[in-house]
């Protein structure tokens, strides 16, 4: 049973996958829309029919990707996924888990000495930055996306965004990085680490007065020592940040990109796939298409709800139609849930009739194995 056509192009999943010069597909919605298990079925396709060795990148903590890879766990390596059909094709499949603190570790080791990393590492800020601060999970996985464009070793990365309240999170932590980074408190205490080694007490006094002894009296000395010492010692590495960051925003929006928005029939998460299409649209960055999830249909489209509610009354009316009598009921409201999802649908297509889109037939039951994920793949197409 295949899902309703939505009334817009037709998205050309297949021919997607298999152009070379496209690099990335980077999957976007809200959250519980299948967007993990589409990345994943993505990826599984590319590799097996379109023979291009692909990693999937996972920012969902969930372990849903590594059980339908048949993989034990994922880390911030990418793992070979064994046992899929690409024999004829020559693919392969990869996969991996952002780790949101081994990647800033990873970015710390590479852009400083072994002695400053060291220090970085054990100062209490960045520890608490690295694995809790309110964007940090969003930045990283855009680092993580660099690193791997950048050693220019797979043929596809299919991105699967972070579960986030709002999928704008992915593109907005780079510049809230930015404006951390560039706060007054920072420079402020930026200004002792960048004098030369005077005694940051003694320099803030001098420079701001009551504001070092108000901050000292709210916060403790020890505490702004550790803050100081952070700040400090990421000083010469907040330009690569901020280049990195550029780096990456610039691929997202070259045409080796393609965003795909993931969406389930749901108003909520149309609601937030269009806000998503029309940053993507003010931000210049290529939409491929909208992929609905779960949508339902029954395989008698000629068969009114009319027409079925007609002929449970006579049916009742008769008598001794009862097992007639609760498939047409079935019938009918199979009939409405499918037009109220494509009315949910059109809330999208109507606002962006260019854009191309397809859907995805709800399914009897999770996916959770490479066949569950190949069944996906081939309805995607």
């Amino acid at each position: 049973m295949s899902a309703p056509r939505l009334t817009v192009p037709s998205l050309n999943v297949d021919g997607l996958l298999a152009d070379p010069a496209i690099r990335i597909v980077v999957c976007c919605g809200a959250g519980g829309v299948g967007k993990t298990t589409t990345a994943a079925a993505l990826g599984l396709r590319a590799a097996e029919v379109h023979g291009r060795r692909t990693v999937v990148l996972t920012i969902d903590p969930a372990r849903r990707l590594a059980q339908s890879m048949g993989l034990t766990e994922l880390d911030n390596t990418p793992r070979q996924v064994k046992g899929i059909d690409a024999g004829q094709t020559g693919g392969e499949l990869h996969a991996m888990m952002l780790d949101m603190k081994r990647t800033f570790d990873e970015v710390v080791e590479q852009h400083t000495t072994p002695k400053r990393a060291q220090e970085i590492f054990a100062n209490p800020f960045y520890q608490a930055m690295s694995s809790t601060f309110a964007g940090t999970q969003e930045y990283m996985a855009m680092e993580k996306l660099g690193q791997l464009r950048a050693g220019d070793e797979w043929d596809l990365i299919v991105v699967d965004t972070p579960p986030s309240r709002s999928a704008l999170d992915f593109l907005d932590a780079p510049a809230r990085l930015s404006r951390f980074l560039d706060g007054r408190m920072l420079r402020m205490l930026l200004a002792p680490a960048r004098s030369g080694g005077r005694s940051m007490f003694s320099l803030v006094t001098a420079s701001f007065g009551l504001f070092s002894r108000a901050v000292q009296k709210i916060l403790g000395a020890q505490l702004l020592t550790d803050l100081s010492g952070f700040v400090a010692a990421l000083d010469s590495m907040f330009g690569g940040f901020r280049q990195r960051a550029d780096q990456t925003y610039r691929i997202l929006q070259d045409p080796q990109t393609a965003f795909l928005l993931i969406a389930a029939p749901e108003r909520d998460a149309v609601r937030e796939a269009a806000y998503f299409a029309e940053r993507l649209v003010s931000e210049r960055m290529p939409l491929a298409g909208l992929v609905v999830n779960r949508m339902h249909e029954t395989a008698l489209d000629g068969f009114s709800v009319a027409e079925a509610e007609e002929a449970i009354e006579r049916l009742t009316a008769e008598g001794g139609h009862e097992t007639a009598v609760d498939v047409l009921r079935i019938h009918a409201s199979l009939v409405r849930q499918a037009q109220r999802e494509t009315r949910v649908a059109a809330g999208f297509t109507e606002a962006f009739p260019t854009v191309p889109a397809t859907s995805v037939a709800a399914q009897p039951a999770d996916v959770h194995d490479v066949d569950g994920l190949r069944t996906i793949g081939a309805l995607l197409a």
